[in-house]
Parts: C-alpha cells; sequence; structure tokens
C-alpha cells in the first residue's frame, strides 16, 4: 500500500522545484508509460489503479481524469552535444506546454532529433509538456541553452539560420537547405530582435484568407507543422 506521504511525493512532481529537487517527473498512460519502459530513461516506479486503487491513483493523479497507470521517471541528466551538420529547431521562448509538446512531436515525426531551446521557453518535463508529445519526449533532445549563441555557432559552421517572421519572404518560393537551424518564436511576440539580428534567411508562411480579412497569424506548433513539412517535401 502507498503512504500518503508517497502519495504527497509523487503528486508533488507537477511543480517544477520539486521535479528539480526530486529529480524526477512522471508520465501517466498506457501508451506513455511504455514508451518511458522501452526508452533510455530510468523508470523508477510504476503504479496500476488495479493495485493501489482508485482513491489512491486518483490522489496522485496530474490528470484531470486519472489514467489506469501512471510511472515516476528519472530526468536525465543535461548531455552536451556536438553540432554535426544538419537539420535543427530552435525555440525561443515559447512557453505553452502543450505548443512545446506539440513541437516535440513534430520533430520526432520530421526526424529532427535536436531541439535548441531558449532558457526562458517552458520545461520539458512540466507534465502538460509529456502529455502532450505523446512519447517523443523520450526520443528528441531539448537542449536548453543560449539560443543567440546557438545561432552564432551555426553561422560559423556555414549553415544556414532560418527564422519564421511576418514580414519575410515566401517560404513556397524559396531554395531552403537540408541542414540549418529552424527558429520558432514566442507566441504573443515570435522571435526576439537579438535572435532575429542572427537569421540568415527570413520565411514567411503566407496567409490565403480572401479580401485580407483571415487570421492575424498562425499558432506556433502549426507554423512549425508547416514549415518542418515544407523542408523535408524538398
Amino acid at each position: 500500500m502507498l503512504t500518503n506521504a508517497e502519495i504527497k511525493r509523487i503528486k508533488s512532481l507537477k511543480e517544477k522545484k520539486f521535479r528539480d529537487e526530486y529529480g524526477q517527473f512522471t508520465v501517466e498512460g498506457e501508451k506513455l508509460v511504455e514508451e518511458a519502459l522501452c526508452s533510455g530513461f530510468k523508470v523508477s516506479a510504476v503504479y496500476r489503479t488495479e493495485e493501489i486503487g482508485e482513491d489512491a491513483m486518483s490522489r496522485m493523479s496530474l490528470l484531470s481524469s486519472p489514467s489506469p497507470v501512471l510511472a515516476v521517471v528519472e530526468k536525465p541528466s543535461p548531455k552536451g552535444f556536438v553540432l554535426e551538420r544538419g537539420l535543427y529547431l530552435g525555440l525561443d521562448a515559447v512557453r505553452d506546454p502543450g505548443n512545446m509538446g506539440t513541437i516535440i512531436r513534430l520533430a520526432d515525426w520530421f526526424g529532427i532529433s535536436t531541439i535548441f531551446a531558449s532558457q526562458d521557453c517552458v520545461e520539458v518535463f512540466n507534465p502538460k509538456v509529456v502529455q502532450s508529445s505523446m512519447g517523443s519526449i523520450f526520443r528528441v533532445d531539448v537542449v536548453y541553452c543560449d539560443l543567440e549563441d546557438i545561432c552564432r555557432r551555426f553561422r560559423l559552421r556555414d549553415m544556414p539560420v532560418y527564422g519564421t517572421f511576418l514580414d519575410g519572404e515566401n517560404i513556397y518560393n524559396q531554395t531552403l537547405a537540408d541542414e540549418g537551424l529552424i527558429i520558432m518564436g514566442n507566441e504573443a511576440s515570435g522571435v526576439s530582435p537579438e535572435v532575429a539580428a542572427l537569421a540568415s534567411t527570413r520565411l514567411l508562411i503566407p496567409s490565403f484568407a480572401r479580401e485580407g480579412r483571415g487570421a492575424e497569424s498562425l499558432n506556433v506548433a502549426t507554423a512549425c507543422a508547416i514549415t518542418l513539412s515544407e523542408f523535408r517535401r524538398r
């Protein structure tokens, strides 16, 4: 039987300060737990409703409707990286957990192995990020970094830095490389001026709304999907 202290500790992992303190995060649902067990991450415990009871599961679940299984997973140690030639994503102050999780899932789908995230992006082990990634969090490396420095490193290696902007050039008319860094910006303010200054190519996803009365902009995860699809299509 789980003690009240154990349930309280697992429940506390919804907050970043406790995830940092214990070095753990939670995943919920059959698919996500299976993904965790098959990954290189260390799973410290798996709890099933049939074993611990519905009351205990509902008390420690971070979901509005508790799933039948929950796992506590150890956070991996931060990885160093070698900047090899290839296509990467850069996220500039993406703060919505749902967007972050969806972008990680998109990176997985489009074969992007590493995402460079500015320090003010939402934490990757946030429960909503984990859930919305649908398991891709276990296959895509998210490196928190000084994004401006990363942009400079790409430029020094003669790899392009692409940014998505409302005043950029039509992405459908551009020649796109199969290597470089694609920057996606903050939900409200887009790419920061400091990072924008380091972009070698400014891209625009044009609107096809009739008479110019369409949406003001695209959701960042939606824009990311369109952009990655266009790069891979070439």
